[in-house]
């Protein structure tokens, strides 16, 4: 089976938030954003808050106005503002590239392999992720080949310490996040440690079950495909619109 999504579809799929755990973990297992993320940010008191600005960010940059791309991007850079290694363009590239690689990962094996020039063009939109933050132009890799080559030399380089284990406790085990979330959470455990590349998983101590990834996975697919299209794409319509609602309350 493949993917029939175009450029717009994809990026307004709901159910490319699946990765977002596994995204940060990747993230972090570069020392100095773990640090940044543990001595600076408020994740483990507020995760749905790191979780609904990151994707109100991604969404702005993929799906926005010009206008919301540019609000979102301000958003992030006065989060970032203070945190050390925040602005270093290695460490932009790391992050965009972790919320370019995983949301094609998820996509594909939910919906199947990404037609070519569907995936040249996904590629593409995804260096906005980093120069809308400042990321030189240049940063990002020339094409999907150059890409996969710079993520395999990065996956080897990370080092997973003791502050991106906290995080990723954090993150799976959080006493945090809202009771009706709380449900999923074994669902999002099983699925977040087999998108991450062997080497990483292992290095954060999660176990793998390949007969449990692959039914949560079948099981994810069906939702999916039971799913409207209208409302798979209700995240995007209603963090974009409260990008606008903000805009609205800062001129009044």
């Amino acid at each position: 089976m493949r993917s029939t999504a175009g450029l717009e579809e994809y990026a307004a799929d709901g159910a490319l938030v699946l990765g977002g755990a596994a995204a940060i973990l990747l993230q972090v297992a570069d020392p100095v954003v773990a640090r940044g993320v543990a001595e600076h940010s408020d994740f483990a008191r507020n995760p749905m808050k790191r979780l609904r600005n990151t994707l109100s960010y991604v969404y702005a940059v993929g799906l926005g106005s010009e206008q919301q791309s540019r609000l979102a991007a301000g958003f992030v850079d006065r989060a970032h503002e203070h945190v050390p290694g925040a602005k270093d363009p290695a460490r932009q590239l790391w992050v965009a590239a972790t919320l370019q690689q995983l949301g094609v990962a998820v996509h594909e094996q939910l919906a199947g392999p990404l037609a070519p020039d569907v995936a040249d063009e996904i590629y593409a939109a995804g260096a906005r992720l980093g120069t809308m933050l400042q990321l030189p132009p240049g940063a990002w890799p020339a094409d999907r080949a150059a890409f996969a080559v710079y993520w395999t030399e990065a996956v080897a380089g990370l080092e997973v310490g003791e502050q991106a284990r906290g995080i990723a406790r954090e993150l799976l085990h959080s006493r945090a996040i809202p009771w009706w979330t709380r449900p999923a959470m074994p669902l999002v455990r099983v699925l977040t440690s087999g998108l991450l590349p062997e080497t990483v998983r292992e290095a954060y101590g999660l176990p793998w079950h390949p007969r449990r990834y692959r039914a949560a996975m079948g099981f994810v697919r069906g939702l999916r495909r039971a799913t409207p299209r209208r409302l798979r794409e209700l995240p995007s319509r209603r963090l974009l619109a409260r990008l606008d609602e903000g805009q609205s309350a800062r001129i009044r």
